[in-house]
């Protein structure tokens, strides 16, 4: 079993956590910050079992806020 270290982001979203993989376009949610961290480990252990792992290499992710104008 191979491991890697992963970047993972976790915010609130409504009434729900949302966790999302940085390496990897996988993200899932739940009612807690540990429900959706579990959710997304399911979903990626769902997700090596099908592709090869092709992971971006993350470093030193930072929020940055912005402001965008739309319509």
């Amino acid at each position: 079993m191979n491991k890697n270290n992963l970047q993972t982001v976790v915010w609130k979203e409504g009434k729900f956590f949302v966790a999302q993989c940085l390496n990897i376009d996988v993200s899932s949610f739940g009612k807690t910050k540990k429900e959706a961290l579990s959710n997304l480990n399911e979903a990626l252990e769902l997700y090596f079992e099908d592709e090869k792992p092709r992971l971006l290499k993350i470093e030193k992710p930072e929020v940055v806020e912005m402001k965008a104008c739309y319509a």
